[in-house]
């Protein structure tokens, strides 16, 4: 009899014990982790369709997408996708994530249109996007039509900025960065090109960088070493494998789907690029030098204007143009070294012409990136802060080219040799560079 109790005893603490074992795994998740999303997807759901391009098309529209960004400055949205649309083809769009380990339902994105489109059927267009609670999203897409579970052929966007925002301006990569928008064509500038980057770099620019098109085969060499170093971060965009781009600004007179060759999306793209890696940002063309006047560098130049202007993000530099049909008489900088190498000589080129006060005249900018959310060439569309207006006598932009005003004579040009106060590390400087691309002229 006590044998059977005692059988009795074990049989109940072995059911005792296989019951606690059988409730430690499988009851459910602790009710704080219901809100996480089912897994729809593999960790790589998205890896497979990662576009690589610089220029995506995006699938059942006649749109084109660009580059996504991490912008949470405007209320309710978390993502900014920078492309160019067709204005008479806008529809609704969804917002898709491939978050790390699923891929999330779709969220509204809500479309805007930049302003200036200047009669083109394309326009720069930005798409926000709010991502969806939980999800720790590392890229983007669009759909045409809501809850798509797993597109086969949608091309993903990876999400930048991510990881950077919010650190101070003050501890980013670079402190200066000059955006040229476009080249296109066989532009081979090269003299001209390689005397401009080097005087950003006295000036204190870290990082050019350009939208390439297409160049003459010589700016493509210098291009290249420039990009080996480190201080040029070229762009591939073949826009003209999509469109039809003008090389002019005006529909009614150029023609072409858009605005010379894409630019204003190039310029806005560079913006959110080096929005979360540059204190500032400089807006300029290819053959612009924004000089200071007052000032040794650009930093020194900043320094001065932020502390006068502390609310200022946008800084504003006239063009002033300096006729290359006009030579410094005694061609002390006409250089023998430089003879056969493709461009326009800067330091040849010293008379200036007064802006005519009587009709527009352009501006090109020191923007503070992260209290720019919209630009066009000249000025910018939406801004965080103020901006200030700089004074001539205190930065302009030295812009050797075809003549503005073609009348004015050599006596009604001003004399202004700024170039000149840095001749002395500015030329060999250039011929450093020309010696190492192979077009410096030994003989």
């Amino acid at each position: 009899m006590e044998l059977l109790k005692h059988f009795k005893k074990k049989l109940v603490l072995v059911f005792i014990t296989a019951l606690f074992l059988f409730l430690v795994f499988t009851v459910k998740t602790p009710s704080t982790y219901n809100s996480i999303p089912k897994p729809s997807g593999l960790p790589s759901a998205c890896s497979m369709r990662i576009s690589e391009q610089t220029i995506t098309p995006l699938n059942n529209t006649k749109h084109l997408l660009v580059s996504a960004y991490m912008d949470q400055r405007v209320k309710d949205f978390d993502i900014r996708i920078i492309g160019i649309f067709r204005r008479d083809s806008i529809q609704p769009l969804h917002c898709f994530f491939c978050c790390i380990g699923y891929l999330s339902k779709t969220t509204p994105a809500t479309i805007l249109q930049h302003p200036d489109n200047f009669g083109f059927p394309f326009v720069t267009t930005d798409v926000m996007c709010q991502i969806p609670q939980n999800c720790n999203a590392t890229h983007v897409t669009l759909l045409t039509t809501p809850d798509k579970e797993s597109p086969s052929t949608d091309q993903w966007l990876p999400i930048r900025n991510k990881d950077t925002v919010g650190q101070k301006e003050e501890n980013m990569q670079f402190d200066f960065t000059v955006c040229i928008s476009n080249l296109f064509g066989d532009y081979n500038n090269v003299l001209q090109f390689a005397q401009t980057l080097e005087m950003y770099k006295l000036l204190g620019v870290n990082r050019v960088v350009i939208y390439n098109t297409s160049c003459g085969p010589e700016l493509n060499r210098l291009l290249q070493s420039y990009s080996d170093e480190g201080f040029v971060e070229m762009v591939p965009w073949p826009i003209d494998k999509h469109l039809n781009p003008s090389r002019g600004w005006l529909h009614s007179e150029h023609g072409g789907d858009v605005h010379y060759f894409g630019q204003l999306t190039t310029l806005n793209e560079c913006i959110y690029r080096s929005m979360e890696r540059s204190r500032y940002v400089l807006l300029n063309d290819i053959d612009e030098i924004i000089m200071p006047y007052q000032h040794d560098d650009l930093m020194s130049l900043m320094n001065t204007l932020q502390n006068q202007h502390p609310n200022a993000g946008v800084f504003l530099i006239e063009n002033h143009i300096f006729p290359k049909k006009h030579f410094e008489p005694s061609g002390r900088f006409h250089l023998p070294q430089w003879n056969g190498v493709p461009g326009i000589n800067i330091l040849e080129h010293i008379y200036r012409e007064d802006p005519a006060r009587n009709v527009y005249h352009p501006h090109k900018m020191i923007v503070r990136p992260r209290m720019v959310e919209w630009t066009s060439v000249h000025e910018v569309i939406k801004n965080f802060g103020e901006r200030y207006k700089v004074p001539l006598d205190v930065c302009r932009i030295i812009h050797v080219r075809v003549a503005l005003q073609g009348s004015l004579t050599l006596e009604q040009l001003n004399v202004d040799k700024r170039l000149w106060d840095f001749q002395e590390k500015l030329i060999p400087n250039v011929d450093k560079v020309l010696k190492r691309v192979g077009m410096l002229n030994l003989t």
